[in-house]
């Protein structure tokens, strides 16, 4: 018996269940991770005290903290001092276990047939389904499946965080990042497309009118036979190649920026994000990512313009959106992506003429604003009132005057909240009488 013989209702109900749990985990991370600078002490504060109310520091009681039953019936207020609840808490829960079902129905063969990964949503010509001798379908299909959700989890995570306080936190991008290099390197077998492959006639067809300087980069390599031989070197390479590129183009992307524009065109939790979206799907499939994410951005960045006269959006949402719309459309995507990739090594030529564009458009960018009188943007790295993380770490601790927020309360010498005012209210809170 495999996984696909449970019956289908039963397997998504599971899910759903499963990744409402699991999205109230990623509310805890939503939560933690930005009072925090280094991944360690990310990590550690995610077990460091219970879960309490963030007004009254009043502890969760258990029947309270049931995913999206929870807060409906508190009816999105506190237990103990009525103060109203976010409603993002079950957004996150409900967004978390819809994206496990539908994930899990555009990847997986749908019911009631043989385990056929030809009709799975991520088919292709060139995929896992030609190693045999590894594992069997119903093995490797979980398995990318689980190393998807896991990439999911993580752009949940720097949504929020990103769209709230623009930043995105490694906590939620590195360890994903690890788990796909291990897991690729483990099963060999859980890729999307190889880590190379293009089209023989599209290089036969170049090579007799290209020039003589062109002709050392048309070259044909079939790299099925190194796939077969040496899978897990090759699930190793296509997830750290994916890593590279993902990372490696966005960073381009900032380096330019900031020559041109004088001022930072991506912030580097873009760049580690981007490289855990290619650890995970590939280099190829980030690169489609990498273009279709300002597809999706140019029409909030307009939006923010024309509301509020705002010049930057996050960009990591639409990094986010851009990758699951990719798992979730793989079928209606890829085909017209797919005749670029089969360029083979004439992607190199095609790369270095895109950077020179972006390069030229962006210079026109700023003469057309110097002809129109408009003002540069102030460059944040001379910006004297630039918002900077100490700056955000200072707001935060000055929205949690309580030192206790969240954690177990013990005694501590009066001075402490003399000093911070909250000596009446902490006594109020206790029930202490004068």
């Amino acid at each position: 018996m495999n996984l696909f013989d449970l019956p289908r209702g039963f397997t998504l109900a599971f899910l759903f269940v499963l990744g409402s749990c699991i999205g109230s985990f990623l509310n805890v991370c939503i939560h933690r991770f930005p009072s925090r600078q280094r991944l360690r002490d990310q990590l550690s504060a995610l077990n460091s005290h219970g879960s309490g109310c963030p007004k009254c520091s009043a502890a969760i009681r258990w029947y309270d903290n049931v995913p999206l039953l929870g807060w409906l019936m508190l009816r999105g207020k506190c237990r103990s001092c009525h103060r109203p609840i976010s409603a993002r808490y079950p957004f996150v829960e409900a967004l978390t276990a819809l994206l496990f079902v539908a994930v899990y129905q555009a990847e997986m063969p749908s019911a009631g047939i043989s385990v056929d990964p030809v009709r799975t949503g991520l088919f292709s010509p060139d995929g896992p389904q030609s190693l045999v001798g590894m594992w069997s379908a119903d093995v490797w299909l979980h398995a990318r499946y689980a190393l998807h959700i896991a990439m999911i989890c993580g752009l949940i995570v720097a949504t929020f965080i990103d769209a709230e306080l623009k930043i995105i936190p490694d906590g939620c991008t590195i360890p994903v990042l690890l788990l796909a290099l291990i897991m690729s390197t483990g099963f060999g077998q859980i890729y999307i497309v190889p880590v190379w492959f293009q089209g023989f006639s599209e290089v036969n067809a170049i090579r007799p009118t290209a020039p003589e300087w062109l002709q050392p980069v048309l070259f044909y390599w079939d790299a099925q036979p190194f796939v077969e031989s040496f899978p897990r070197l090759h699930g190793f390479l296509v997830s750290f190649v994916g890593c590279v590129v993902g990372a490696g183009a966005i960073w381009l992307v900032r380096i330019i920026g900031f020559w041109v524009l004088r001022q930072e065109a991506m912030g580097f939790g873009d760049v580690v994000l981007m490289g855990m979206i290619g650890s995970v799907i590939g280099w190829q499939p980030v690169m489609v990512v990498f273009f279709l994410a300002p597809m999706l951005a140019v029409v909030a960045a307009a939006a923010a313009w024309l509301t509020r006269r705002h010049r930057e959006i996050p960009y990591g949402p639409w990094l986010s959106i851009a990758a699951l719309l990719l798992l979730l459309f793989w079928k209606h995507i890829w085909p017209f992506a797919r005749p670029v990739f089969d360029l083979g090594p004439l992607l190199l030529l095609l790369g270095g003429m895109m950077v020179v564009c972006l390069i030229v458009s962006l210079q026109m960018i700023q003469l057309l604003k110097r002809y129109l009188g408009l003002q540069p943007q102030e460059d944040p790295a001379t910006d004297d009132n630039a918002w900077c993380s100490a700056d955000h770490l200072s707001y935060y601790n000055s929205e949690r005057t309580d030192v206790q927020v969240g954690l177990w309360k013990t005694q501590l010498w009066n001075g402490v909240r003399s000093g911070q005012g909250t000596t009446a209210v902490h006594r109020w809170r206790s029930g202490q009488r004068d």
